[in-house]
């Protein structure tokens, strides 16, 4: 814990400070706002959804909770809906595949638009958004694993957005990734990866803000991150594994720095990700779509990239860097009594070079990977396309691969969704 502000505004945890629900109710009461949840339906199998869900349940003045939901039956869907059926404010449990999405969305690429993207958060996130923006003016969002989740984390992320005076339009969340069983470090990811990565093209290109940004952040993978609904709907949402960088990438073509907030969200832990055995599976592969997401923010905000001489120095600078990061975590864990096993990390960190000269080769080959159109794109080519997608989000009709009972021949015409919901009752 510091005190330390840099390039963009850090909202620490200093502990001692007292919690005010009051001024957390009246911002909630002045400007509507909704939490947005991407979730799977195995995460219902499990204790962190329930506890998120108690959590919650005690956030006076909230507009709305959206579930993003991928389910493979209606019946799941009824069973998530039942789920939070006891909340004290309106929840929308938005079905991500449902068939009539599906038809909805398929019947975009007439118009030379692929809306169908590759399922996944990102696709989720980008429909949850689509929903929430309809009313919300300010959008929060959290993973359904977070297995620490407290009542300061959404108060602590929503809490900039709802000060007028500050000017905030973006926060991301940061925080101390240690596993509740063996109080370890985790976010391999970020220690071993991204910080290596930022921090050897950092060295070999010089000076450039575009990098100076993402390390800005003191985690940039961090799931958790709320805005104003006039920067959420202007975001092209990426569809991989690159989600959260290729986010703040967005957010740095769009909002001026001192419009961002970083807030330490204190002690944090979720599923973890096997490291995989092969280039295309786990945080290998995470962690290979995270390097293009860098790679096309350098074309895009600076016109930069990286000759193929270059490549093999990028590849040394990686694995020294990531070496050192390693001396130090070790110390720090040993300073703290945490198990750390350093031979473990340094084989990550092996395994992340790797990833690094087919990537880069990749990269310059298809610089060009799916992102889905932001919505105020979509909204000037079909105005009720949020109101369309809500509406058949909530048919309970279909069977998940089936056809639906829901009349969709006038999706995607401009049909009021008052007709659609209707209809799909």
């Amino acid at each position: 814990m510091d005190f330390q502000q840099g390039l963009i505004t850090t909202v620490h945890d200093y502990n001692l400070a007292l919690e005010d629900p009051v001024l957390l109710r009246q911002g909630l009461l002045q400007r509507p706002t909704t939490i947005l949840i991407p979730c799977l339906m195995e995460e219902f199998r499990r204790p962190a959804l329930a506890l998120i869900r108690s959590v919650l349940r005690e956030l006076e003045g909230l507009h709305q909770l959206v579930i993003a939901l991928s389910a493979s039956t209606a019946e799941e869907v009824k069973e998530a809906e039942s789920f939070f059926s006891q909340m004290p404010f309106p929840v929308h449990v938005h079905w991500t595949n449902a068939p009539a999405v599906m038809e909805l969305l398929q019947g975009f690429t007439n118009q030379g638009l692929d809306l169908l993207g590759t399922p996944g958060k990102g696709w989720a996130v980008w429909q949850g958004l689509g929903v929430a923006t309809r009313s919300a003016e300010v959008v929060a969002l959290f993973d359904a694993d977070i297995r620490t989740f407290t009542p300061a984390y959404p108060r602590r992320m929503l809490l900039p957005l709802l000060f007028p005076s500050s000017g905030v339009a973006y926060v991301k969340a940061f925080y101390s990734r240690l596993s509740l069983e063996s109080h370890a470090l985790q976010g391999r990811g970020t220690r071993l990866f991204v910080g290596p990565l930022l921090s050897a093209l950092s060295q070999l290109l010089g000076d450039s803000p575009f990098l100076r940004y993402l390390q800005a952040f003191r985690y940039p993978l961090a799931g958790e991150f709320a805005f104003t609904r006039d920067l959420a709907v202007n975001l092209r949402i990426p569809c991989d594994w690159g989600l959260e960088i290729g986010l703040l990438s967005e957010v740095h073509r769009h909002v001026a720095l001192s419009r961002i907030a970083q807030v330490d969200l204190g002690l944090f832990d979720h599923k973890h990700k096997s490291l995989g055995s092969s280039p295309h599976e786990g945080l290998q592969r995470m962690c290979s779509e995270i390097l293009t997401s860098v790679l096309r923010g350098l074309m895009e905000h600076q016109g930069r990239t990286i000759p193929a001489e270059q490549v093999a120095t990028l590849e040394v600078l990686f694995r020294r860097v990531g070496e050192d990061r390693i001396r130090q975590f070790a110390l720090d864990s040993a300073v703290n009594n945490l198990p750390y096993n350093r031979h473990y990390e340094e084989l990550a960190v092996q395994d992340f070079a790797k990833l690094i000269r087919p990537g880069v080769e990749r990269f310059q080959k298809d610089p060009l990977t799916i992102q889905l159109p932001s919505w105020s794109r979509l909204l000037s080519c079909a105005s009720s396309l949020q109101d369309d997608l809500a509406a058949a989000g909530l048919d309970r009709c279909g069977t998940g691969g089936g056809s639906s009972s829901l009349d969709l021949s006038a999706l995607g015409s401009g049909a009021s969704a008052d007709t659609l919901l209707q209809a799909a009752r």
